[in-house]
Parts: structure tokens; C-alpha cells; sequence
């Protein structure tokens, strides 16, 4: 008897590249009734037993299929906010996802097994819930089962159609919990901010909601934190010496021990001792081999980082392009928090495929003639995906520019991890001049290695150091003492700040970027290129007058537990985490969580002047009274 087996993937791309892998292309084509994204792909595969022959259906959806809502009569105009944390929520079926939710209601109706292949992380895990709870519901009998996998190359498709597992559950019921909370904690802070706030300012700004998110005001308020850093900098006057000697043709720039200091007239001392002296003594000359690591495997947050330092665009778009080139096939899964590669992947025959390319294929071949070196491991293993990787060779001059740009990064970085780290010497001299110590260095760089694919690293030979020896003593050609000034730190750049969510647990390494995007889109912030100058690519953020008024309205609260912080939310992301290592429930996270939240928003409520002040304040240009 043939088994009917019913796949479901995440999105349409995923379910056309992996039926025609395991089809052999031998696939027929069904398309699904009003909708134009989703298709249903036909064939025969025998799968490992208990399964066996089987006739395959290959479908996808777009996504969440499911919407949580609360029911009408908690609609604005009739509730009161604060009856939202406890009020009944509604899940049903999205509009834009009803052809896509009878379409597998229709599938599994007459399949034995359900075989879910969606995204192998948290998200994926729930949607896969969503598919299976839609099946089940017609066909209470189905069995269900997904797939475990990274990257959509053949044969590690084949070999995840070979090896189903269960859904995680846990996995599940952790996003369910943070729905649940967003949903509830979102509208109710919106909509009083909005009910209280929108009237003050409809005149000045154009805005339907000031909305409120758990990750957006933590993102908020990082930002507005460094600016008023940059705006409250006074600079401060410091004093250095600097000390110059020509020897040889080569002039040497001692730098002094201490820096500088801010005291002039300590300095003053210090220099007319060094002026008494008259002769410098060398008192250590050094010469020590260095490196310059190979960068570590790369992690979603890096390549967001990264991108938007040395790529020319944002997180958000980085990250669209790579999943864009993960469901073209040429990519690993572009979400993933691990910095290590497990030992039993074959990476010297991914960095065989690279070999092809004209650019970075003769260092590829030099890295399998023998130069290969296993990539060192970082701290971190998500336990579901490896470090981002190229899977399949592609010529970039195919790609888009902005594809070509990410695609190129991602195998450079690849071929760095698995090269040796560069090489140098280090050749340091230390003299003592009227008892202050001064030093310099010289580099020279010996071997580049990893250096030679990877230009987003610099390291580069200086001029070398004439001879010195211990004991040698000598005037000084130059020695002055200078004045400076601190300066202001700069406005938060991109990576700086997806670098602050990260280690506040912020948002997710798949969500950083739609947190930083959703407070650019409520006007909460605006960009600019770094220094104001021309578009760089690397961008800073500065806060507008009422994302400044929203984070200093919580702060003058003086909440122990404030919105503006990130520890509301760094907790929940700690209790999901338990809830996925099964050491807490979905009940006591939810009760606990908004717990915490109504009683930060009942003091919203109580004091709204406060909040009123701000605006007053920073939008209105009205000082406050």
C-alpha cells in the first residue's frame, strides 16, 4: 500500500527547491485556487521504512498561518485598556491565509503523514504547530513528523527526508507565550499612550498610533541614551607629552605611558624634568612574534553587524538578501546563534566548490593543497543550525549587486575561518626620559594568510624601527608638551546598536533587525550617514523629538522597573529559554510577565502628567510646568 505523505514547508521557494530535489524535477505542478504564491507539487519518492513508496503532495504556507486578536467588544473605543491583560484572545485563520489554510485542510484530509518542513528554529517550530493543528483537525488520525535541516543542497535534503523527527513542543508553546504577552502588553501600553498623548501633538506630527513594543522601547531607548551622552558632552582639556628622535633617517614617535593627564601644571613639572634630563635612556627593546586572528564562524548578529559596517546596507535588507540566498540554495540558514562547526561536517569539500571562482578560487585551492585549518570555535551552539557557510558555488557576477555583495562576504569569511591566523613580529622599545617612561612599536607582517581573502580585516606592516639597544642613551631630536581635548562620543551606528540588543538579550538574532526597522517606521528615530557626510553606508541614529519625549517620560516615572530598560524584556527571552528546557510553563511565564507589566502600567496611568510633561517638552518646544 503507498503511504500519502503531505510536506508542508515555511515559504513557497522552500517547497519548489526541496520537491524538486527529492522529485528529481519529476514533479507535477497543481496550482491552488485563488492564490498565486502557493502551488502544490505532486510526485512518488520512496522515503526510509516504515514509510517507504509513497505518494508526495509538497505544499508550503506564507508563513504565521494563524492571527491572535481580541474579540470585538475590546475593540478602542469600547474598553478600557487595562482590561486587555486579561481579556479573551481570538485565534483564527489570517484573510491574506485562507486559500493557504484550506489548501492543507484539503491535503491532509486523505494523507496518512503529515511531514512538516519548516524552519528548524523557534519560529519555524510554531508554525509548524499551526500546519499541524489545521491537519489534525480534518484528519484527527494523520501522523505528523518534520524535518531536521540547514541548508536546501540536495543531498542534505535527501538525507533530512531520510531522517524524520518530532515537532518540539516546547519550542512551540515558548513562542505561543511570547504572542500572548506582546499582544496583550503592546495594545494596552499603545493605546493609552496613543488615547493620552495623540491629541497633544496631532497638529505638529502625522501619526495614526504611538505604539509601544517590549523590544521596540529598550531599542529606543539605547538610542536616546547615547544621545544624550553626545548632547550633554562638555570636553575636557588634557595635557600629553610627545617625545620624537631621528636616528638612522627613520623619525620614532615615543608615546608617553600615562597618555595624558589633566592637570597642566603636572604635566608642566613632568616635562621640564624630562627637559633637565636632556638624554633618554633605552631601557627595554623587544622583538616578540604576534597574530592577528582568522575571524570566528559566522553568527547571524555578526553578519548583520558586519554588513552594515562594510556592505552598505541595513540589517533588515541584509537579512532579506541572505534568506533570499538560502532558499536559492546557495547559503546555509541565515538564523542561527552557533560560532562553532560541528566536527562531523565536511567543510574541505565546501571549500572545493569555491575553487571555480576567479577571484578567491586560488586562495580556496591553496586552502585544499594543504593550508586548511579546521575554524576555530566560539562560545555559543544553538544546537539547531551551524554557523552561516556558503552550501553550493554560484558566480556572483549572476547575482544582484546588493546579492553579490552579501553572497561574496559570506565566502570570504567561510574560506577565513578555515585559513591560518596572519603572522607578524613586534619589535617595541622603551626609554626612560627624566623618570617618565615613553614607548614605540613596530610591526611587520610576516604572513597575511586569512588577510588575503578577507579584506573587511586590516593589519598592516608600519615603518620599521631602527636598531636600539639596552643602555643606550641618546638626546631627544624633539620633545614638546601638547594640549587636547576630550572628544564626544559619536551617535549610535547600526552595528553599535544591534551589539547593545545583543547583549541585552533584546530581541532574538532573527528579530533584531524588524525591532530596529519597526522604530525608524513609527518615527521614533531617524538615520543618517555617519558624521552627517555623504552615504558611507554606515549609519547612525538619532532620535526624534518624540522618541526622545517617550524615553524621557518613563525615565522622569523613575520606575524601578522601567519600559525604557531592557529588563522586562531580557527576562521574558531568559523564560523562554525555560520554557524550551521544560523547567517552566507557559502559564506561570504569561501570569508572572503580566504581572510585571500591570503594574508598570497602572503607574503609566498614575503618572501621565509626567508623560504629558515630556511631550510639552521635547515635541511642543514648551518647557515644562
Amino acid at each position: 500500500m503507498v503511504t500519502r505523505i503531505l510536506c508542508v514547508a515555511e515559504k513557497p521557494s522552500i517547497a519548489k527547491a526541496v520537491a524538486n530535489h527529492l522529485a528529481g524535477g519529476a514533479v507535477t505542478i497543481r496550482h491552488v485556487p485563488q492564490n498565486q504564491f502557493t502551488k502544490n507539487y505532486c510526485f512518488d519518492y520512496n522515503f526510509q521504512p516504515p514509510w517507504g513508496a509513497s505518494s508526495v503532495t509538497f505544499t508550503s504556507v506564507l508563513g504565521h498561518i494563524m492571527k491572535h486578536d481580541f474579540p470585538s467588544q475590546y475593540s478602542w473605543s469600547n474598553c478600557n485598556p487595562r482590561d486587555l491583560f486579561d481579556a479573551p484572545i481570538d485565534t483564527f485563520v489570517e484573510e491574506r491565509n485562507k486559500t493557504v489554510a484550506k489548501n492543507i485542510e484539503q491535503q491532509a484530509r486523505h494523507s496518512d503523514i503529515l511531514y512538516i518542513w519548516t524552519d528548524c528554529d523557534r519560529e519555524g517550530e510554531h508554525i509548524g504547530a499551526e500546519i499541524r493543528d489545521l491537519a489534525k483537525k480534518v484528519n484527527p488520525r494523520i501522523q505528523v513528523k518534520r524535518a531536521q535541516f540547514n541548508n536546501i543542497e540536495r543531498a542534505h535534503v535527501i538525507q533530512a527526508a531520510r531522517r524524520p523527527i518530532e515537532l518540539d513542543e516546547r519550542q512551540a508553546e515558548a513562542v505561543s507565550t511570547r504572542m500572548e504577552i506582546d499582544l496583550r502588553t503592546g495594545a494596552a501600553f499603545s493605546r493609552i499612550l496613543t488615547n493620552h498623548l495623540k491629541p497633544m501633538i496631532r497638529d505638529v506630527q502625522e501619526l495614526k498610533v504611538i505604539s509601544y513594543g517590549s523590544c521596540q522601547f529598550p531599542t529606543l531607548g539605547f538610542v536616546v541614551d547615547r544621545y544624550f551622552r553626545v548632547r550633554n558632552f562638555v570636553p575636557e582639556p588634557f595635557w600629553s607629552i610627545k617625545v620624537m628622535h631621528n636616528k638612522e633617517g627613520i623619525k620614532v614617535n615615543f608615546n608617553w605611558k600615562r597618555v595624558h593627564l589633566f592637570d597642566r601644571m603636572a604635566v608642566t613639572i613632568l616635562y621640564e624634568r624630562c627637559l633637565q634630563a636632556k638624554t633618554a635612556k633605552v631601557i627595554k627593546t623587544q622583538k616578540r612574534p604576534t597574530s592577528k586572528w582568522r575571524p570566528l564562524p559566522l553568527t547571524t548578529v555578526e553578519l548583520q553587524k558586519m554588513g552594515s559596517r562594510f556592505l552598505r546596507m541595513d540589517s533588515q535588507k541584509v537579512m532579506k538578501i541572505a534568506e533570499d540566498l538560502y532558499t536559492k540554495g546557495w547559503i546555509s540558514y541565515p538564523r542561527t546563534e552557533t560560532d562553532q562547526f560541528d566536527k562531523g561536517m565536511d567543510l574541505k569539500a565546501l571549500v572545493q566548490r569555491q575553487t571555480q571562482n576567479n577571484i578567491w578560487g586560488p586562495f580556496a585551492q591553496n586552502l585544499i593543497a594543504g593550508a586548511f585549518q579546521w575554524p576555530k570555535s566560539g562560545r555559543n551552539n544553538d544546537k539547531a543550525h551551524p554557523p552561516i557557510h556558503p552550501v553550493n558555488y554560484t558566480n556572483p557576477s549572476t547575482l544582484s549587486d546588493e546579492e553579490s555583495r552579501v553572497y561574496s562576504f559570506v565566502v570570504r569569511r567561510f574560506l577565513a575561518c578555515c585559513s591560518s591566523d596572519a603572522v607578524g613580529e613586534l619589535t617595541t622599545v622603551e626609554i626612560e626620559y627624566g623618570s617618565e617612561i615613553f614607548s614605540a612599536s613596530g610591526l611587520t607582517v610576516i604572513a597575511r594568510n586569512y588577510l588575503d581573502v578577507y579584506p573587511y580585516d586590516k593589519w598592516e606592516s608600519s615603518q620599521q624601527l631602527p636598531v636600539f639597544a639596552t643602555g643606550e642613551t641618546f638626546v631627544p631630536t624633539e620633545a614638546k608638551m601638547s594640549e587636547g581635548k576630550t572628544s564626544a562620543p559619536g551617535y549610535l551606528t547600526e552595528p553599535e546598536l544591534i551589539a547593545l540588543m545583543d547583549a541585552n538579550g533584546i530581541g532574538t538574532d532573527a528579530t533584531m533587525a524588524e525591532h530596529i526597522a519597526k522604530i525608524k517606521e513609527r518615527n521614533y528615530v531617524m538615520t543618517r550617514s555617519q558624521g552627517g557626510g555623504s552615504n558611507n553606508g554606515n549609519q547612525e541614529f538619532i532620535p526624534t523629538t518624540l522618541g526622545v519625549a517617550l524615553i524621557e517620560g518613563y525615565e522622569n516615572l523613575q520606575f524601578a522597573t522601567s519600559l525604557s530598560k531592557p529588563f522586562l524584556r531580557k527576562e521574558l527571552e531568559v523564560q523562554m529559554r525555560a520554557i524550551c528546557a521544560g523547567t517552566a510553563t507557559r502559564r506561570d511565564v504569561v501570569h508572572n510577565s503580566i504581572e510585571q507589566y500591570r503594574d508598570v502600567y497602572n503607574r503609566s496611568e498614575r503618572g501621565m502628567d509626567t508623560l504629558k510633561a515630556a511631550v510639552r517638552n521635547y515635541v511642543l518646544g514648551q518647557t515644562n510646568g
